[in-house]
């Protein structure tokens, strides 16, 4: 809402309440003086309680006695009409105003920076377009925290309402591809960045810029071109993903073979499945063999081990585990959960 509509708002709501005061004040008076005229004995504040229950429509007894004065109920009837009017307006215009605060964009986006600020680890997702809406879903199912940035407040709202889940999603609309956006969105302390865009070169340039603003953050990158993978990976990209190769891959192997195939399609579809997910090795579990850890588990299963950038398969329990080794495991987040818990 604009500054000049919260202006207005603030102005009648000041004008109503000092227009109620009159009332109020206009009615005092003149309630004490009918009751003097007929030979009352009531007090000033007598006649402000008549005021006050006339205006607020409680419907007390009245304070002052006005049977028989034709007059005295006329007044009675003029101070209602004018203080509930005064009234009503008072009440619409503060309704309106506290609307104006809560939808400001302004304070929206001031209450979701500091929500981001406080935010560790996080990932940020640039674009919200197909791939940027269904990476937003997989980080849900893993009960990952992110931030989402997108230009476009159509698909922004495209988003929220794909998803009832999707309503409280951290969600910028601006261009990821600028510097303080990206920080905005908490890059000093996100743990990876997905430049999503539906651009080639904006997501070289999204990459480019999280590799500056933090070199430890890991950069994914999409691609239409597979030609320009290579100039993504110079730009800072850790991972490149082509969805017209990779969905090429996927089309082959369901062709050429289907239960295999199958087998991943179904632990992608279904959100209590287990995933491949990567469980890094700290100082503190290295120096003891693998086979201390349970290799299997209704939630878990350890399938490789990645060390010196090689991937050992089904590895054996005499493993040594050593700081920088990354087990890889087929998991559910509970299963994740039970993984790092033995690794601490």
């Amino acid at each position: 809402m604009a500054d000049s509509t919260v202006r207005a708002l603030k102005r009648n709501l000041l004008n109503a309440a000092l227009a109620l005061a009159v009332v109020h004040f206009v009615g005092t008076l003149g309630f004490y003086a009918i009751d003097a005229v007929r030979g009352g004995d009531a007090t000033p504040f007598d006649a402000f309680y008549m005021t006050f229950i006339t205006v607020a429509t409680i419907g007390y007894a009245e304070t002052i006695d006005l049977t028989g004065s034709i007059g005295g109920r006329l007044f009675n009837v003029a101070i209602a009409v004018t203080g509930i009017g005064f009234l009503w307006v008072m009440f619409s215009n503060f309704t309106a105003l506290l609307l104006a605060r809560t939808m400001d964009p302004t304070r929206s986006r001031q209450r979701l920076l500091k929500e981001v600020a406080a935010m560790q680890g996080h990932f940020i997702i640039c674009g919200l377009g197909r791939i940027g809406s269904n990476i937003a879903h997989e980080l849900r199912i893993a009960a990952q925290p992110f931030v989402a940035i997108e230009p476009s407040q159509a698909a922004v709202e495209a988003f929220r309402m794909h998803d009832k889940r999707n309503e409280d999603a951290r969600v910028l609309v601006a261009d990821a591809s600028e510097d303080d956006v990206l920080l905005e969105a908490g890059l000093k302390s996100a743990r990876g960045v997905f430049a999503a865009t539906g651009e080639d070169s904006r997501n070289v340039l999204i990459a480019l810029s999280a590799r500056q603003l933090n070199p430890q953050v890991r950069v994914v990158a999409r691609v239409h071109d597979v030609r320009n993978a290579d100039k993504c990976r110079r730009a800072g990209a850790d991972e490149i993903v082509s969805p017209d190769f990779h969905g090429a891959l996927r089309m082959s192997s369901a062709m050429l073979q289907p239960h295999a195939a199958g087998f991943f399609e179904e632990l992608l579809r279904r959100p209590d499945a287990m995933r491949l997910v990567d469980v890094p090795i700290s100082a503190a579990a290295a120096e003891r063999p693998l086979g201390d850890l349970q290799m299997r588990a209704t939630e878990y299963l350890i399938v490789g081990l990645r060390m010196a950038g090689q991937v050992d398969l089904n590895p054996g329990p005499e493993t040594m585990l050593e700081p920088g080794m990354v087990l890889i495991a087929l998991a559910t987040p509970a299963g994740l959960g039970e993984l790092q818990q033995q690794l601490a």
